[in-house]
Formats: C-alpha cells, structure tokens, sequence
C-alpha cells in the first residue's frame, strides 16, 4: 500500500516515515501543505496522513481542496488539538478520521489499516477468495489455514490484488502502490512476484487464484 505523510515536525515525520515502511508501506512525504496536495494531485495513494497544522496551507485546506479535486483515498487527520468542535470541523473538511498527538503506534497503525479496508469495501480484517484468507492484522497469507511463506514484497502484491477483487491491476500500478516512486516502472519484477505467487498458493494448478489479463494487467480469479 502507498500513503502519504504530511507532517512539518521533522522528528515525527523522520518517525513516522520509519514506522510506515518498516509495516510495509511505500511511503511519501510533505513537510508543507502546497507540497502535500501537489502530491495529493499528483499521486495515486491508498491513505494520507495529514498533520492539521501545516505550514504554507493548512491541514484542513489541503484535505478540502484535495476532496473538490476528486482525490478519493481516505484521509486521517493528526491533531495536537483536542477539543470536539475541532475534531468534528477536521471530519466536516473531508478527513475519514483523525488521531490526537502523542498517539501510541500501535494504535496509528490499526486506524490505518482499517481505513485501507474499508475503503476497498472490506470491513472485515480477514480478507478471502475462495480457499485463501489474507490476513491484515498478522499480515498473513494462508490457504485452506496453511500459511504460506511470503516475502514482503510478494505479500504486498497478493494484498493489493485481493483488495480490490473486482478490478483489473496493471503492472504500473501494481509498481506504484508497492515500491517508492524512483522505482523503475519497466522493471519485469512485478512478473516474478506473481509467477512465485502462483507456484506458492497453487502449485497443483487446480485454484488459478490470478488471472492475467493479456495487455491489461492481472486480477484475482472471480471464480474461486
């Protein structure tokens, strides 16, 4: 998953950008708001977290104005402010959420998963396709209750496909929601991970768990 993090405080920034990647995230990052809904604009993400009071143009604008540019990916709101009127006024912005500073990791990282998931229209934190379940809490992968050994990166791609079930994904856009934006988007990496993938979850080839779509891209076999 990619996400956005929008924070002026260089020591939480530096903090946060840590903890994201090392939970597996491809992550970006803004320390002003114009830099923020230039990325917001620019950038296709799964989350952004956004600090409400950035510098240049505040949290609360960034998030309005990134909403009336159509930008969809849930937003969670950082706020050293603690009164309701404040929290409701960031809610009404556009935000989907909001955490109050200092905040607990753990809990930073629950709301942001719970976000992703309910965004791709999945409440439940056990995602399933026929016989395979991923889950998001342990970050596993396990069919017919065997889990598999992953990388973090074969994982990630397997994620992001069952997430989104009903879609086509594209090799680019596979690229850029797992790997930072320098990556280079002509690698064949992504084919790799996905020939492994199969020969993982599948290796009787009986399941055929994803599909390749020839010029399109891959999606998860709606007939699991």
């Amino acid at each position: 998953m990619r996400i956005l993090i929008a924070e002026d405080d260089s020591r939480l920034l530096t903090q946060l950008d840590r903890l994201m990647q090392t939970n597996g995230y491809s992550v970006d990052l803004a320390d002003d708001g114009e830099r923020a809904l230039f990325h917001l604009n620019e950038y296709p993400y799964d989350l952004a977290v956004v600090d409400i009071g950035l510098p240049k143009i505040d949290g609360l604008e960034v998030i309005q104005r990134a909403r009336q540019n159509n930008v969809r990916c849930p937003i969670l709101i950082l706020t050293a402010r603690d009164r309701w009127q404040e929290k409701v006024e960031g809610l009404d912005s556009g935000a989907d959420d909001y955490l109050t500073k200092p905040f607990h990791d753990e809990e930073l990282l629950a709301r942001v998963k719970a976000l992703i998931r309910r965004s791709s229209g999945q409440a439940n934190p056990i995602i399933q396709a026929g016989p395979i379940e991923l889950d998001t809490v342990s970050e596993e992968i396990r069919v017919n209750g065997k889990a598999l050994e992953l990388t973090a990166y074969e994982y990630r791609v397997m994620q992001y496909l069952m997430m989104n079930p009903q879609k086509v994904i594209s090799k680019t856009e596979l690229t850029e929601h797992i790997y930072d934006q320098d990556f280079d988007l002509d690698s064949n990496v992504i084919e790799v991970f996905v020939g492994r993938l199969r020969k993982k979850i599948d290796p009787d080839i009986t399941l055929k768990p994803i599909e390749t779509l020839r010029g399109r891209g891959y999606r998860i076999n709606r007939n699991l």
